[in-house]
């Protein structure tokens, strides 16, 4: 990878990682890693571009559906792919079905774009991530044959202990904080072969572990608030993203020193709740 090199697009396709939960901003909207490495390419690079086409919730028949066709069209000089991780969160997944799609994604955006960007997701350390760890192994290996076969950049934050500490991690236990988000863009910056602002992979300082009481109240709390009503979607159906719009759906001029707009098309009726997560539950 070249360093200190220059990138004047950028596309983001996925799902509630790539949107930007849980780093939410005073409105309401999400932010997130990609936004935070927009917002820094921009600020070094004039007339810089930028889409994501992220919505929560897709899976990564739902992205290659959806999202695919769109970044490849833009022509971009980097796209990032992070997709299947809610797959192997299933009961039930067909991981050969997941890998001929991820193949199929890769296998067009690759040559799409100046450099294809893919990763290996972070877990949140507790005894529920034992459950899934080899499916999302089993995926990650998928990712590392895909990018070297492609040319493609893998950023492994799965790798990266600092990333599994359960205060890097939401009230819900499925999304990253916005110190979680800030290290992914600062791990994306580097990987892309720009100037190291500080070292994402330093463990956050020690601290005493929370109480038994204060433990249960937080348990009590994610179940009602964050668990329940996912399984009621599970066994519905339905999806936090159903209906929902790309918060940047084109490549358009991305300024620097604002905030990026939230698109508010279908707001009004679309719940604002978490969905499928990027880490697992610690029940």
């Amino acid at each position: 990878m070249e360093m200190n090199a220059t990138y004047t697009s950028l596309v983001a396709v996925g799902d509630s990682f790539t949107e930007g939960m849980s780093d939410r901003l005073p409105d309401g909207s999400y932010r997130g890693w990609a936004d935070l490495l927009a917002a820094r390419l921009a600020a070094r690079t004039p007339d810089f571009r930028y889409a994501n086409l992220a919505v929560r919730g897709k899976l990564i028949g739902q992205i290659v559906e959806e999202q695919v066709d769109l970044a490849a069209a833009m022509k971009a000089d980097v796209v990032t792919l992070v997709g299947g991780l809610n797959d192997t969160l299933r009961p039930k997944v067909d991981m050969g079905r997941v890998r001929g799609l991820l193949t199929e994604a890769v296998e067009k955006l690759a040559p799409s774009c100046g450099q294809l960007v893919l990763m290996r997701s972070p877990g949140r350390n507790g005894p529920v991530m034992e459950r899934f760890r080899p499916r999302m192994e089993e995926l990650f290996g998928y990712v590392d044959e895909l990018a070297a076969r492609h040319g493609a950049l893998v950023v492994d934050l799965y790798g990266a202990p600092a990333l599994g500490d359960p205060r890097m991690w939401d009230v819900d236990r499925l999304h990253l904080t916005d110190e979680g988000h800030r290290r992914v863009a600062e791990a994306v910056w580097q990987a892309l072969g720009l100037a190291a602002e500080d070292d994402w992979r330093t463990p956050l300082p020690p601290a005493l572990p929370p109480g038994w009481m204060t433990r249960r109240l937080g348990d009590a709390r994610f179940a009602r608030e964050y668990l329940g009503p996912w399984i009621g979607r599970r066994l519905t159906g339905r999806s936090s993203g159903d209906g929902r719009p790309a918060k940047r759906p084109e490549l358009l001029p991305y300024e620097s020193n604002t905030t990026p707009e939230r698109n508010t098309a279908n707001a009004a009726n679309v719940p604002d709740k978490p969905e499928k997560p990027h880490g697992t539950p610690q029940a």
